[in-house]
């Protein structure tokens, strides 16, 4: 079976910034492992009206370490 994601209690993940972005980074990494075994290495990403930083600039830079072309 695949891996599962498993996510921690409001009083085991610190609400900081910085948790957020560390976990935004693993998401884009997840989606990297997805896509490529789908056979899919050239994306395009929209991020619709959000500015490209935090949580957004982190879920990319995750695709991109994953091995995702943007």
């Amino acid at each position: 079976m695949g891996k599962t994601l498993t996510y921690a209690n409001d009083s085991e993940v610190n609400d900081s910034k910085s948790a957020k972005v560390d976990i935004a980074f693993k998401v884009g990494e997840l989606i990297a492992q997805k896509a490529k075994k789908l056979g899919i290495k050239n994306v395009v990403f929209d991020k619709s009206s959000y500015k490209y930083h935090g949580r957004v600039k982190s879920v990319a830079d995750g695709a991109r370490k994953g091995g995702l072309e943007f």
